[in-house]
């Protein structure tokens, strides 16, 4: 059974590829915040200097979500914590 952190990655991915273009757009910057916030948290975790996550735009933000989420459980930040937010922003593009 997958964790709650994988399992909401699963949900918003699979929402995010349903939505319609302009939704998408708008909701995006949403979605890079969430994962500028657990980038800067993993670099914090980890020692680092903080580094801005590139906009790229609606069509890879959510990989860009699930890569840094990736890094901030390996950093060891709280996966309950993680989970929470992901559902908080999952609700929101739903």
């Amino acid at each position: 059974m997958p964790d709650a952190v994988s399992a909401e990655l699963a949900r918003i991915v699979r929402r995010w590829h349903e939505l319609p273009q302009d939704r998408a757009a708008g909701l995006a910057p949403a979605v890079h915040h969430v994962t500028q916030a657990l980038a800067d948290e993993t670099a914090r975790a980890c020692g680092r200097q903080r580094l801005g996550v590139p906009d790229l735009g609606p069509a890879l933000v959510v990989d860009q979500l699930r890569v840094i989420t990736y890094d901030a459980l390996q950093a060891g930040l709280d996966r309950t914590s993680v989970a929470d937010r992901l559902t908080a922003l999952r609700r929101m593009i739903a």
